[in-house]
């Protein structure tokens, strides 16, 4: 059985593999429309095959193999002590992917199944990629709120839905993409513990890197500060030298289009009159 799905402007398959679960989230993005790109070739197995190819990059949960195809992953989740699944690039268009039987209770969450289809190697050929942060839209505008974990991303775009009326599409994650010279934000299947995650896409209206304080303060950054910042909580294959470049490519102009701001917060209303301040040009 194919099933088809739609992420941005990314359209691909599912084949086979019909005993994995596939996460409510990600159910979202079920999109029978046009034609799949790319063809994801599940299967369930008994034992995962030894990779071929040179080892480029190891960690407790993941080791990437370079293959004459592209990549060859083996997936683990962390503390787990074993892998769970692999991952091999078979063509231009297609890749395999095999998973342990005994780890189809890990595939309801959305980021180990995500991570069973290295999503992020075919945005990046998009000229997209996928930030940490919670994307709400507010006056048909996408208002980004990116920050290491704890910091409040989706308090503050409940602030904004409680006392400005916007709407939250996602708390943890959004895709930037970029289509005939204009950035807008798109729904993305992970979503964290916000438990918010819809699909759509909005023009971005303004990136806001935050950052706790007992005084709200808000104040555009410099290219060089949010390159930095964004930077950090940008999805990028450290292992690759290709991906790393596009990756700054594309940060560098999202930049030089989209306001990026350094919002000094506290959890009050006063955060989101002092970010409209700036923003909107509206009173503090």
């Amino acid at each position: 059985m194919k099933r088809q799905f739609r992420i941005g402007d990314f359209c691909f398959c599912l084949d086979g593999g019909e005993s994995l679960p596939v996460p409510e989230n990600f159910a979202r993005f079920a999109d029978a429309r046009g034609e799949a790109q790319y063809v994801y070739r599940l299967r369930e197995a008994d034992g995962l095959p030894a990779p071929q190819g040179t080892l480029i990059a190891r960690r407790a949960d993941l080791a990437v193999f370079a293959v004459p195809e592209g990549e060859c992953r083996l997936l683990g989740v962390k503390g787990a002590g074993a892998f769970y699944a692999l991952y091999r690039e078979t063509g231009g268009r297609e890749a395999e992917v095999l998973v342990l039987g005994q780890a189809r209770e890990f595939l309801g969450l959305d980021t180990v199944f995500v991570s069973l289809l290295a999503l992020e190697r075919r945005m990046i050929a998009r000229d997209s990629l996928i930030l940490h942060c919670a994307f709400t839209e507010y006056r048909g505008r996408a208002i980004l709120f990116s920050a290491p974990s704890g910091t409040g991303k989706s308090t503050q775009a409940a602030l904004w839905e409680r006392y400005r009326g916007s709407r939250t599409l996602n708390g943890d994650r959004a895709l930037l993409r970029r289509a005939g010279g204009v950035w807008t934000a798109c729904g993305w299947p992970v979503c964290g513990s916000s438990e918010i995650c819809e699909t759509g896409e909005v023009p971005i209206g303004a990136i806001v890197m935050l950052r706790q304080g007992k005084e709200n303060r808000a104040e555009r950054l410099t290219p060089a500060r949010a390159f930095s910042l964004l930077y950090a909580q940008v999805t990028v294959n450290q292992w690759n030298p290709a991906f790393i470049r596009q990756a700054m490519a594309l940060l560098e102009a999202l930049i030089a289009q989209t306001p990026v701001v350094q919002l000094t917060c506290d959890m009050t209303e006063g955060a989101v009159r002092c970010l409209e301040a700036l923003l909107f040009g509206q009173k503090a």
